[in-house]
């Protein structure tokens, strides 16, 4: 799955134009439609205006690849943060307008047990080993101090609760270190919970702050783990499509002649250009390619008829 192109998807293209010259002609295109610039996600042009301009070091900041896949992570740790956030800020109100109205609570359940009673009764349930009654008997008799501890307790982790999913939404270096912490912290009363009695609930959320803790701590590099900070950002950066264009481009303005073929010394100088000649001149008479001809120096023979023989 290419992640980039989800990423823009779902929130967009992210085109930029760069200031500087070299750079906007790698991110810019003309197209019979009009100009055409280059996403800083997915790398495809998209016609139109760009989303932002400016000098190189003023481009936005793009999540590209995987890193679009650990944002969407991190967003639904922040969701299941939320919802706990609301559960125990629903249970902090519940608990602080039980205790203030404890009283009247109190004897409205009076008035209203023997009838409970009796109808439990009537449907088969043991009164005697009801948890439900069990509990309303034990929060009615517990010191109103500690309901007030209670309810302020349940507000505080709501607190720690968003400040986690807000960190975690907005993909912030220091909402990482925070739900780490905070989640690190639970940890041991989760275990102790799950070594008294296992429950799926439990297990459930157990597995879930297991889960983000370790991720948090093996992708993010946290606490100098693979390289800690100056990794990620190194990381980020290799990521980066601009910066990869940025150091393309500086790497031909340093080598401007890198394909030129190299001359070799030992071949001695280079022959000299063939002179240039006039329209119409005769060429030039060929090189000579063997010895001048010579006349010979022995005396021509005797063309005289031989003496004949009497």
């Amino acid at each position: 799955m290419d992640w980039s192109l989800l990423g823009c998807g779902a929130g967009g293209h992210v085109t930029f134009a760069p200031d500087e010259p070299g750079l906007r002609e790698r991110f810019g295109h003309t197209t019979r439609e009009g100009p055409a610039w280059r996403c800083l996600r997915c790398g495809t042009f998209v016609i139109g205006e760009p989303t932002a301009s400016g000098p190189a070091d003023s481009a936005p900041p793009v999540r590209r690849g995987a890193q679009v896949r650990s944002a969407l992570i991190l967003r639904i740790f922040a969701v299941e943060r939320f919802l706990r956030a609301l559960i125990f800020a629903a249970l902090a109100i519940a608990v602080w307008r039980f205790s203030a109205s404890r009283l009247s609570l109190e004897q409205s359940y009076d008035n209203a047990l023997p009838p409970l009673k009796t109808l439990l009764r009537d449907l088969g349930f043991s009164v005697q080993h009801s948890k439900i009654l069990g509990l309303l008997n034990k929060a009615f008799t517990t010191d109103p101090k500690i309901l007030t501890y209670i309810a302020i307790g349940c507000a505080a982790y709501a607190a720690i609760e968003v400040i986690e999913g807000v960190g975690l939404w907005l993909l912030k270096r220091w909402g990482e270190y925070f739900a780490m912490i905070a989640t690190s912290i639970g940890l041991p009363y989760e275990i102790y919970d799950l070594t008294n009695k296992v429950t799926a609930l439990r297990l459930v959320a157990f597995l879930i702050n297991l889960g983000l803790v370790v991720y948090l701590v093996v992708t993010k590099r946290l606490f100098g783990v693979r390289g800690g900070k100056a990794a990620y950002e190194a990381r980020l950066r290799s990521e980066s499509l601009l910066d990869a264009e940025i150091a393309a481009l500086a790497a031909e303005q340093a080598e401007p002649g890198r394909h030129a073929k190299p001359v070799d010394d030992e071949a001695g100088p280079a022959p000299e250009p063939a002179p240039v000649r006039e329209p119409f001149e005769p060429a030039p008479d060929p090189p000579a390619t063997h010895e001048p001809f010579q006349a010979a120096t022995d005396p021509p023979a005797s063309h005289e008829p031989a003496p004949k023989q009497g």
